[in-house]
């Protein structure tokens, strides 16, 4: 019979008592994208630890949407490796995706299905029995309070409840990491706590949740470690602790990392809000 590490892909040292080694849930090396002229993503390296909740921060246009792109499998690399797992993403695809969830930014879905045909449907894409699909698509509805609208048109959803039924189908087959684009850009207080209790639920279950974000209040209160990014590279990665440093918040610390902690516009507006 095979040993258990070769069926997870984790590597062992000799020896009956040595400790088994998890590989991370994300290696990210050598990672370039280029759009015609412009670098997006600049030889980015990345090792996200398995069962944490990490943010990947950055102002908009650091090239966060396009890294999860390539990592999830969605847009191929100009050069790179992407490990997910200890697999590689663009070697074993098939074998990726089904360890994977993905909420992506501008969020597509079947509009002419209802919120739990949406969920059959994905369940059946997944491989999953039709029974389970039916249980797990029952319990989703409900904790993400869905329930009362499962049969309703999912173009008929608000932004809160597009953002919960993506959410339900990124989760269904109960992956082993989930990646969500801004999940909470444009989301209502009340959706925005009902995501975080699932995802917070989740994570404590050694699932790994990978999420971008440019709101640094957000991460901080979330997330265990955190990846810094700014114009196509990653300028900082660890703990929180780690990343926050000295710093007051990592709001502090994130402005000067990407360089606008000095910024000054009060010369440069001198004539906004004065006598008209």
């Amino acid at each position: 019979m095979p040993d258990r590490a070769e069926l997870d892909g984790t590597d062992r040292t000799d020896g009956p008592h040595a400790p088994r080694v998890t590989p991370p849930a994300v290696r990210v090396e050598g990672l370039w994208k280029r759009f015609g002229e412009q670098t997006a993503v600049a030889g980015i390296d990345l090792e996200l630890p398995a069962g944490k909740f990490i943010g990947l921060v950055g102002p908009n246009g650091a090239g966060k949407t396009t890294t999860l792109s390539m990592v999830t499998g969605l847009l191929r690399p100009d050069m790179g490796r992407i490990e997910i797992g200890g697999r590689d993403v663009w070697r074993d695809p098939v074998e990726v995706k089904a360890r994977i969830g993905v909420l992506p930014e501008g969020l597509r879905l079947f509009e002419r299905l209802s919120g739990r045909e949406l969920l059959a449907y994905t369940g059946r894409l997944r491989g999953l029995p039709g029974h389970e699909v039916d249980s797990r698509s029952t319990q989703l509805l409900d904790v993400l309070d869905l329930a009362g609208s499962q049969h309703k048109l999912v173009i008929d959803y608000s932004t809160g409840m597009r953002k919960k039924i993506g959410l339900a189908a990124a989760l269904l087959h109960n992956p082993e990491v989930l990646f969500l684009d801004e999940p909470f850009e444009g989301v209502d207080p009340v959706s925005a706590q009902t995501i975080r209790q699932v995802l917070e639920r989740y994570t404590r279950s050694g699932a790994t949740v990978v999420f971008s974000s440019h709101v640094m209040e957000l991460v901080e209160s979330l997330c265990d470690w955190v990846a810094v990014m700014a114009a196509g590279t990653i300028r900082a990665q660890g703990t929180l602790a780690e990343v926050r440093g000295a710093a007051p918040s990592l709001q502090n610390a994130f402005l000067e990392l990407v360089g606008a902690g000095d910024r000054d516009t009060g010369e440069t507006l001198d004539w906004l809000g004065g006598d008209r």
